[in-house]
């Protein structure tokens, strides 16, 4: 395990040409990995990286990274694009990535441009590192004898070696029109195929799960094995909607899972929205980065109203005394909370204590880290320069926490530059309504002293900070992360 170095960031000061710029170090960051996105899937591999993908509606992205509050930052590749008119081209939703037997696999689901005809697919990579060789498609993956609408497909795995065991688990129509949604589950041959029918586990029952309805909804089934039993934790009521929330479906570990008697269902969500948290859902599980935390990543809506313009959120869950996962209540991202176990710490630079050039200006904030924000930024002298200082060259990502106030169809990004030199953009998704979120950049630093600005090129952002992740990639020019489209990301 790489040990993280303090020292130098704990205790730095650095001497800027209007005073002291302080740059302090810290364990935290403020709830919010991925600033425009929905749907989040994080599989931990024991390379040491998380494999990150989301909707983005035309096209599957793999991302990596080293820490799981940097996502939003991390290293993307576009690893499948369907061809065009065939029936799985349009409104690609929810991709998954698995690391099976040996193999990488990606579960998506893709429809002709009609929502009826939505179907589960599977792609299948080779290579030892996903982000070589392709990714290919095996075909459809459903149940021949009922192929019914379908969505939100994922993997349980029991067992291990030769006696491991995998099911599919999705979200289906049990006919042709959309009156509601129940999980389903089938048995599994190989990663790509299903070898029995589908049984139907879980269909909305409760008022909670009803809401929004008609159509009422299951979806979104996410598994987890731990001490002797499996857990299933969906997303229940409208997607669309304020009332998005999960729910929990628990069974022993050595129960037939394909018996829906085996499965229990909480009669309450196990997680909802509150304190100023909309509708989150959609979620999925890994380790923090030493593997002695468990995190649960999902996404929710932007602001009250907003229905799929959504961000991406993670947190610490817990277990009980009877070994059922407490997920506790959402975390707002208005206060930082502790970086998972094990990721290095962050560089915290407040930007009312940058340079502030050509209109730039500081004014008290609520709910900003150091108590100001910085406006202003918006005439075409306009810049905010941090001075930081690393003690190794390379790659860093960083964090800008703002927040917008324009409409959120409107545009608003910043140049970047170090030393004066332009080194890329960051794009500034909407905050949702004067709220606080977070973009992420790649920047190319050298060892020691670095001037780093951002200037305006849209619409104004207020700017409350810049955190820099203290684990520098290998030096190379810095790739602006991918700005997701489609399904909930606006």
């Amino acid at each position: 395990m790489k040990t993280w170095r303090r020292g130098l960031f704990g205790a730095m000061v650095v001497l800027a040409a209007f005073g002291e710029v302080r740059a302090q170090e810290v364990r935290d960051f403020f709830n919010m990995v991925v600033p425009s996105g929905a749907d989040p899937w994080v599989y931990r591999h024991d390379d040491g990286w998380y494999y990150v993908t989301y909707t983005t509606g035309s096209d599957v992205v793999l991302r990596r990274s080293r820490t799981i509050s940097g996502l939003g930052g991390a290293e993307s590749r576009v690893v499948w694009t369907p061809t065009p008119g065939a029936p799985f081209s349009r409104e690609l939703w929810a991709p998954e990535v698995h690391h099976l037997r040996g193999r990488w696999y990606v579960y998506v689901a893709a429809d002709d441009g009609d929502n009826a005809n939505h179907r589960m697919y599977v792609l299948e990579n080779t290579a030892a590192d996903p982000f070589e060789g392709a990714f290919l498609l095996k075909g459809k993956i459903a149940d021949p004898a009922s192929d019914r609408w379908a969505i939100d497909g994922s993997v349980l795995r029991l067992g291990s070696g030769d006696s491991e065991r995998l099911y599919f688990v999705w979200s289906g129509w049990e006919g042709d029109v959309n009156v509601d949604q129940r999980l389903y589950i089938a048995p599994m041959s190989d990663p790509t195929t299903i070898s029995g029918p589908r049984v139907e586990l879980s269909r909305p029952t409760f008022p909670w799960e009803k809401a929004a309805g008609p159509p009422t909804i299951n979806e979104g089934p996410q598994a987890i094995v731990r001490d002797g039993r499996m857990f299933l934790i969906y997303s229940a009521a409208g997607s669309w909607s304020d009332s998005y929330c999960l729910g929990m479906l628990s069974a022993k570990a050595d129960a037939d899972p394909l018996d829906p008697a085996s499965w229990t269902k909480t009669p309450e969500p196990v997680f909802a929205g509150g304190d100023g948290v909309v509708a989150p859902g959609h979620c999925s599980f890994t380790k923090s980065p030493d593997g002695t935390e468990d995190w649960i990543v999902y996404h929710a809506a932007k602001k009250p109203g907003s229905g799929w313009s959504r961000s991406v959120r993670a947190q610490p869950f817990r277990w009980n005394d009877d070994g059922f996962p407490v997920f506790g209540a959402p975390i707002p991202p208005d206060a930082p909370i502790p970086v998972p176990a094990g990721e290095p710490a962050r560089l915290r630079l407040e930007a009312e204590k940058a340079r502030l050039e050509g209109g730039a200006k500081a004014v008290a904030a609520e709910g900003s880290s150091g108590g100001s924000k910085v406006v202003g930024l918006a005439g075409a002298e306009a810049r905010l320069v941090f001075d930081v200082a690393v003690e190794k060259a390379g790659v860093y990502v960083a964090a800008v926490r703002y927040r917008t106030t324009v409409a959120a169809n409107v545009r608003v990004a910043q140049r970047v530059l170090i030393d004066g030199r332009r080194a890329g953009t960051i794009a500034y998704p909407d905050s949702g309504g004067g709220r606080w979120s977070a973009a992420f950049v790649r920047l190319p630093l050298a060892a020691g002293a670095n001037r780093v600005s951002l200037a305006p090129l849209e619409p104004e952002a207020e700017v409350d900070c810049l955190d820099v992740i203290l684990d520098p990639l290998d030096p190379g020019p810095a790739d602006a992360p991918t700005t997701p489209k489609g399904r909930g990301a606006s």
